[in-house]
């Protein structure tokens, strides 16, 4: 299912962090008492009463302002409500309603979204009388919460996942879904208009043309395969870190929407840091992938470029050197429908089970050969392991004490793992119990 996308929004030092961090769970935002120290969104997943949504902490929003920064945060807000599907307009009860925050009333109203109104560091219930003044903001009933000390907050969250359905009340689309995803001008929608072979989407060399995420249906190989296209911007902004908070801000609903994710690079370029930030979103995220260097054509090769640059590449992505990588021109269509096969590869992959006597047997002399070791001197046993899930595949290890097995021992049986089953460009779940 698409996740649902939550945006927190207000002025700066209302306690949008604070709420962001009451929901979630821990402290992820930096909370301060100075304002505008969230200057980049914050995202995180969430849970509640068994449904799922992302939330997106974003700065605090200041009108009418010539500062560069500030600017950024307000175009990066405005962004997260054009994506939201719920939007959490924060507002402080321990000074009332201010006229800065009229503007971006209005701004939530001509939207047309859902908003819900918090009123926020309502710390005891004398304060709620005063609540009532921010019914003029004309986006219905405010909420009182406090976000530091938890109060009401259970009920805010009841109200946020009221119109989320549940999974088993959605249709499910049994359609191989593939999100090409990327950074904004690495020739996505290009890929996917030689998929289709005719322009299903407008294609240019400015960056972050794509506004929408547009879904194309392909048959391939007698299968309807459903490409989902994402990018950023459609016009050109003065403030770059908005082009890469909106690309992101797309490709976090791609991904949780997709089935498997093809990862576009540039060929001229290699794996950059917002790249590898792409990498880890879908790896967090559990999605089978796919690296796939375009513009191959741009590129001046011999017989060996395409195999030293893979030797590179897999040297930067480190623990996630499992993922396939296909080299591709969407220009000259080379390689674009082998790109189709890796992906229809990879789903198998994701969704195989290994029998549970395999797995001991072949896991039970590579723990043997090197076994666990524990700085607190204790030993650690792994008694049995078996495959309890598919995509993602997750494999439980029963053990003494699963507080003891270190990281570099859990990469470890992960790496024995793909030794044995390959799992390609599938990310692994290990998890540890107590026999």
């Amino acid at each position: 299912m698409s996740r649902w996308l939550v945006a927190i929004v207000g002025r700066p030092n209302v306690g949008k962090s604070t709420l962001f961090n009451r929901i979630i769970g821990h402290r992820q935002a930096i909370v301060h008492d100075t304002p505008g120290v969230t200057r980049d969104r914050h995202y995180a997943e969430a849970e509640w009463a068994g449904k799922r949504f992302t939330l997106i902490d974003t700065g605090g929003y200041v009108p009418a302002s010539e500062d560069i920064i500030e600017v950024a945060v307000k175009e990066q807000a405005q962004v997260a409500i054009e994506e939201a599907d719920l939007v959490l307009f924060v507002v402080d009860g321990s000074v009332g309603r201010l006229p800065m925050e009229t503007e971006l009333a209005d701004v939530l109203r001509k939207a047309g979204k859902q908003v819900l109104l918090i009123v926020n560091k309502v710390d005891n219930d004398r304060r709620i009388p005063q609540v009532a003044e921010f019914f003029e903001f004309g986006l219905g009933t405010p909420i009182p919460v406090s976000a530091l000390m938890g109060l009401r907050t259970g009920d805010l969250l009841d109200l946020i996942i009221k119109d989320i359905p549940a999974p088993d009340e959605e249709a499910e689309d049994t359609r191989l879904k593939i999100a090409i995803i990327g950074r904004p001008n690495v020739g996505k929608s290009m890929f996917v208009n030689a998929l289709l072979r005719k322009n299903r989407n407008i294609v240019t060399d400015i960056p972050g043309t794509t506004r929408d995420p547009i879904d194309s249906v392909l048959r391939y190989h007698g299968e309807e395969l459903v490409l989902i296209d994402t990018a950023g911007l459609r016009r050109r902004s003065k403030i770059s870190e908005s082009i890469e908070f909106f690309s992101a801000v797309r490709t976090i609903k791609s991904v949780e929407r997709c089935d498997v994710a093809v990862i576009m690079i540039d060929a001229r370029e290699g794996l950059q840091h917002q790249d590898l930030r792409i990498v880890e979103l879908a790896m967090e995220r559990h999605r089978a992938s796919l690296l796939t260097v375009n513009k191959w054509d741009l590129v001046e090769k011999d017989h060996r470029t395409s195999s030293l640059m893979e030797k590179a590449l897999r040297a930067k992505l480190r623990a996630h050197d499992f993922l396939p990588i296909i080299f591709t021109s969407a220009l000259t269509h080379q390689r674009v429908y082998k790109v189709l096969d890796f992906v229809r590869e990879i789903d198998q992959e994701q969704n195989k089970r290994v029998e549970t006597s395999k797995l001991n047997e072949l896991l039970g002399v590579d723990i043997q050969k090197f076994p666990p070791r524990s700085h607190s001197g204790k030993e650690v046993k792994i008694n049995y392991v078996t495959q309890v899930k598919t995509k993602p595949p997750v494999f439980a290890f029963f053990c003494n004490d699963p507080t003891l097995v270190e990281e570099n021992y859990k990469r470890y049986l992960e790496n024995q793992i793909r030794a044995h089953f390959a799992f390609t460009g599938v990310p692994l779940v290990l998890t540890f119990k107590k026999k």
